[in-house]
């Protein structure tokens, strides 16, 4: 008999859903992602409250158990001092002649758009532990990177109560 003739379910036919993918390594935080985290996850659990469709109701689920991972790994990150580059620090620094400001934050509330960055991003990377006034290779640039200002993040610096 041809597979033409054969009823099968719609389901054989669905792409699979596989889980968000967690980010290796420690779940680094700021106060202010901790936050965020805190937020999206009672988001998701008061939506798994009401009446969903089941497809929908799959799809809540795998958020829940993405962001129920992410709240219970969460580690508030030491606050910075400011003095060096940090998670929780926003970074004023000259490459190739352009000034650009951004903060390292945790995975969760990186948004490049918006100049917040991972902490494990390769220009994090590059610039932790330095301070203002050093000069870093970056990205094979013949032009060193200069540091010329760090501050600590607003909200990064509160304690997570």
């Amino acid at each position: 008999m041809s597979v033409a003739f054969r009823r099968e379910s719609d389901e054989e036919h669905l792409e699979p859903r596989f889980e968000l993918p967690i980010p290796p390594g420690p779940n680094l935080v700021t106060a202010r992602g901790l936050r965020q985290i805190q937020e999206r996850n009672d988001a998701i659990e008061a939506r798994l409250k009401t009446k969903l469709p089941e497809e929908e109701r799959k799809d809540v689920l795998r958020d829940a158990r993405y962001w129920r991972q992410r709240l219970v790994s969460a580690q508030v990150a030491p606050t910075a001092d400011g003095e060096q580059v940090a998670i929780g620090t926003r970074v004023t620094f000259v490459r190739d002649g352009q000034t650009r400001t951004i903060d390292l934050v945790g995975h969760d509330e990186s948004e490049p758009a918006a100049n917040r960055i991972a902490f494990t991003a390769p220009l994090a990377r590059a610039l932790a532990g330095a301070g203002v006034g050093d000069e870093l290779e970056f990205a094979g640039s013949d032009k060193p990177l200069r540091v010329t200002a760090i501050t600590v993040v607003p909200d990064a610096e509160e304690a997570a109560s």
